[in-house]
């Protein structure tokens, strides 16, 4: 019998990113999931502050070259891995000059995020699930955690849903307490998503794209929805209450990959 698959898309994982409990979760849970016995890949953006010559990142020719269409421009994906250090786990890395050479992350040096995070988010859930195609690699189950990888649900249940690589698949968040931005993104991201399946009803939630709303979003398309911390976002929690979404609340680090491994099979054997 084949080991059930996890498809990992993180915002960040350490030690390639500071450490935080986003990051950390990045790389404790997949290394956990993996040492259970279970199939994982993961990805998170290469943004310009990770160090490629520290980390030891190089490029995989033979998945890099395809264009994403954001906006109506073309954008090259670029995709990077390096070896989890004293692992046998890989992380994957999607990079584009436009999007990932500046040397940030979300924000610029005076604080302020940037314009194009919207579209940046949009490459970066694009990019895994093409990458994905070009791997043959069938994933049970995506867990999605941090905003930045929170369009892969609509993407998954409307853009890629005839794809038998994906015909399947769940998919779940993790929603961290500390995780919220505060200014809203570009007004136009609902345009910006429209492709393939998705149609403009289906993202009427992000007229305004603040994070509630994105999540929101998220959690519509989601099979199972995971808080992270200490306390849960009450109106967060009250809509996936009110949309009959299964989730569960890993408030200490230390616990969350023998949850999130049982809420795992949960999810995957719900119809």
């Amino acid at each position: 019998m084949e080991p059930t698959r996890i498809l990992f898309i993180c915002s960040e994982i350490a030690p390639f990113w500071t450490e935080s409990e986003m990051s950390n979760l990045g790389r404790m849970l997949p290394l956990a999931i993996q040492e259970s016995g279970r199939e994982i890949r993961a990805f998170t953006p290469r943004f310009g502050n990770i160090n490629e010559r520290r980390n030891q990142l190089h490029e995989v020719i033979r998945l890099s070259g395809m264009n994403l269409i954001i906006d109506d421009t073309d954008h090259p994906l670029i995709i990077k891995v390096a070896s989890m250090p004293n692992s046998r786990m890989q992380v994957y890395f999607i990079d584009n000059e436009d999007y990932f050479q500046r040397k940030n992350g979300l924000f610029d040096n005076d604080g302020k995020p940037f314009e194009d995070n919207d579209e940046r988010s949009i490459f970066f859930v694009r990019g895994v699930l093409e990458t994905v195609k070009k791997l043959r690699w069938k994933p049970n189950l995506i867990h999605c955690q941090g905003w930045f990888a929170f369009l892969a649900a609509i993407f998954l249940k409307k853009a890629y849903k005839d794809d038998p690589l994906f015909a399947k698949t769940k998919i779940v968040l993790t929603l961290h307490e500390d995780e919220a931005f505060e200014n809203p993104l570009d007004a136009r991201l609902k345009e910006k998503v429209l492709f393939a399946g998705i149609r403009a009803k289906d993202v009427e939630i992000i007229e305004n794209p603040t994070y509630e709303n994105l999540a929101k979003l998220a959690i519509l398309h989601s099979d199972g929805i995971i808080f992270l911390g200490s306390k849960k976002n009450a109106d967060l929690s009250a809509f996936a209450k009110t949309h009959k979404k299964p989730t569960i609340h890993c408030k200490k680090l230390a616990t969350c990959a023998d949850d999130c491994n049982e809420f795992y099979t949960q999810v995957i054997r719900t119809r």
